[in-house]
């Protein structure tokens, strides 16, 4: 897949909306996700290597999960199982959020073959990381929402920590 995909496009111009930066440009080497680089406090596609659209929201929901002190300067994902859960429950909440079907972003190709488990759970409302994205104060989890007076996920009260 690549640029030119309708998930892409819808991707990209809600990231624009949020304030996450996409540019294009050169990736040198291997990235962890093919064709997508975290790099200062943004992300970068390579247009001449094919990535999966869901795989954008993914790198994107680590941007928007990190600190903001150390949002500017990230250039790589960290090696954190909350911050990597979070950047998961983003994804699925931004997918929700317009319009991009769960098994678009827990593509086969993706999670470690994981990813129908994946989409399974979230659709199911027991997919990992919503307590994070509480704890970070973007959405809270739905027995709590009336109580915190936030929005219950996958509904989010600020897409950036």
């Amino acid at each position: 897949m690549a640029l030119d995909h309708p998930d892409t496009a819808r991707i990209l111009a809600f990231l624009d909306e949020i304030g996450i930066p996409v540019s294009r440009g050169r990736i040198e080497g291997d990235s962890f996700l093919p064709g997508i680089e975290v790099r200062s406090g943004g992300l970068v596609l390579d247009p001449a290597r094919p990535f999966h659209p869901g795989d954008l929201l993914h790198e994107a929901g680590h941007v928007a999960v990190t600190d903001p002190a150390d949002r500017p300067t990230l250039c790589e994902v960290r090696d954190d199982p909350g911050e990597e859960m979070a950047a998961i429950a983003w994804s699925y909440a931004a997918a929700r959020a317009i319009g991009i079907d769960t098994r678009a972003l827990f593509h086969a190709h993706g999670y470690l073959g994981g990813g129908e488990a994946l989409a399974a759970a979230f659709d199911s409302g027991a997919g990992p990381g919503p307590p994070m994205l509480q704890y970070f104060g973007m959405t809270a989890e739905p027995h709590q929402a009336a109580q915190l007076g936030l929005p219950a996920y996958p509904r989010m009260a600020r897409w950036l920590r």
